[in-house]
């Protein structure tokens, strides 16, 4: 080779090193930015180990360490890399992400990357958890969940979606009454998904959460980094969706985004106290979509549930026996909800250990004195309006409904009076759970069967016997 040429190759070389240095402080340049912009959990979970591999005709290239981050960074992030970029280099118009060929590997590179490629699927649902999502239980399992009557629905349907890699119904949804046991459900499906398929991108959260994280974006003028989040899940569970109840603006992108999701095929999960059509002071169109895929009740725990729960807990206890006619007796007296069914067996079990006496139904009876006494007076409005219903065999859509043929509008004024008789709720309180009707119309219903009763000796019977059932 000549000198002149030698001279040249030397030239080009030194040229084409400059290039890449001025591309690798190019980088890590957009790298900051991407930092501020996303912030550091998210940089570090998916930004941090991404390289320059290069510009080549007008295409910004970007190396990924495993084929799954190439994709997430190809589907979240692509785009504001490359309007980074051309902020500082106009030339480049386009971007490629791509990920390390197993080919170019060693065995041991390869292991390596299969490893990477497994973590990174479960930092995917992670990531998202911290940042958006509430944290996982991982106590709550379809294992230790107690089924019976009351619940076996929503048990099987939880279980289907849980197992389904398909959407089977969309969505969801799970209504009852606080601790029946919703959650656990959510958590349940939640679990297993992750430890199945943690390709999955899974995001619990309560709909206050998701409110908070509304008018955050709003705040922040972030709205796009909350849309492309939240519609890039692959299973969306949201809990107590009651809570956005006249929140138009969280029900506003609530509404689309759960269209995107449904019509991306991604499932969707919803719990609330009550079902769709009984919702208050949510939009209508809102209430159509709640009930498009399978509605499902968790109803009061009956005694054969309730003993069923407490003998499963009973045989997990560390160090503490605890007798059968204990648990029946909690059984029969704690009767609110499986959470303070739960609740009442440790407070026990722990008694009995502090003091080491054995647990009877006496010290029980010492110990529980006031969740007892609770329960014995605790009457709800909904426990009210569901015996009223099954008594006059009506739906409780048509109890909370507008409608004023007189077959609804007597058991409504009743189960207004029995509401103003067996609880301390004031009537605006009382008037809210009626479909949101004004404390006057309260009063008038408590005022006609009072009147009522004086002279219709059927209706004077019909309170009779409801109060009995309510008092058990």
């Amino acid at each position: 080779m000549s000198e002149g040429m030698k001279q040249q190759s030397a030239a080009d070389l030194e040229s084409k090193s400059s290039a890449d240095m001025g591309q690798q402080a190019l980088w890590t340049h957009v790298k900051s930015g991407l930092k501020n912009e996303f912030g550091e959990d998210v940089f570090n979970a998916w930004l941090t180990n991404l390289e320059c591999a290069g510009v080549e005709g007008g295409t910004l290239s970007i190396s990924a360490r495993t084929p799954f981050v190439r994709d997430w960074v190809k589907r979240h992030y692509a785009p504001k890399i490359l309007e980074m970029w051309m902020r500082e280099d106009g030339r480049v118009m386009a971007i490629e992400v791509i990920a390390q060929k197993a080919s170019q590997m060693s065995p041991v590179e390869t292991q390596q990357t299969a490893l990477a490629q497994k973590q990174d699927q479960t930092q995917a649902s992670d990531v998202l958890e911290d940042s958006f999502g509430a944290r996982l239980d991982p106590r709550y399992s379809f294992d230790n969940f107690v089924v019976g009557k009351s619940n076996e629905l929503a048990f099987a349907a939880a279980q289907r979606v849980a197992d389904s890699s398909e959407v089977p119904f969309n969505p969801l949804f799970l209504h009852g009454g606080c601790g029946l046991g919703k959650t656990h459900l959510m958590h349940a499906i939640a679990n297993k998904v992750r430890r199945e398929h943690p390709e999955r991108i899974v995001m619990y959260m309560s709909a206050e959460k998701f409110m908070f994280q509304f008018i955050s974006a709003l705040r922040y003028k972030d709205t796009v980094a909350f849309k492309r989040q939240f519609r890039s899940v692959d299973l969306l569970m949201i809990d107590d969706v009651q809570f956005i109840a006249n929140k138009n603006s969280t029900q506003e992108e609530f509404f689309h985004t759960f269209n995107a999701l449904v019509d991306n095929r991604r499932q969707v999960v919803i719990s609330a106290d009550r079902s769709p059509t009984d919702l208050e002071g949510i939009e209508e169109r809102i209430v159509s979509r709640l009930g498009w895929g399978l509605v499902a009740d968790i109803h009061p725990t009956d005694y054969e549930l309730r003993l069923g729960i407490l003998q499963a807990k009973a045989e997990k206890l560390e160090g503490t026996s605890v007798r059968d006619d204990v648990i029946e007796f909690l059984a029969h007296r704690i009767t609110s909800n499986v959470r303070e069914l739960e609740g009442a067996l440790n407070r026990v079990a722990a008694y009995a250990t502090l003091v080491g006496r054995p647990v009877t139904i006496d010290m029980t009876r010492d110990v529980l004195q006031d969740l007892i006494r609770a329960n014995d007076r605790k009457i709800t409005i909904d426990e009210i309006q569901r015996q009223v219903a099954e008594y006059y065999n009506l739906r409780m859509a048509d109890l909370l409904s507008a409608r004023r043929s007189r077959n609804i509008a007597r058991p409504r004024q009743v189960a207004m009076y029995l509401s103003k008789q067996f609880t301390s709720r004031s009537l605006p309180e009382i008037g809210r759970k009626f479909g949101g009707r004004d404390h006057t119309t309260v009063i008038h219903a408590v005022r006609k069967v009072d009147d009522l009763r004086l002279t219709d000796s059927a209706l004077e019977d019909d309170i009779a016997r409801l109060s009995r059932m309510l008092r058990g």
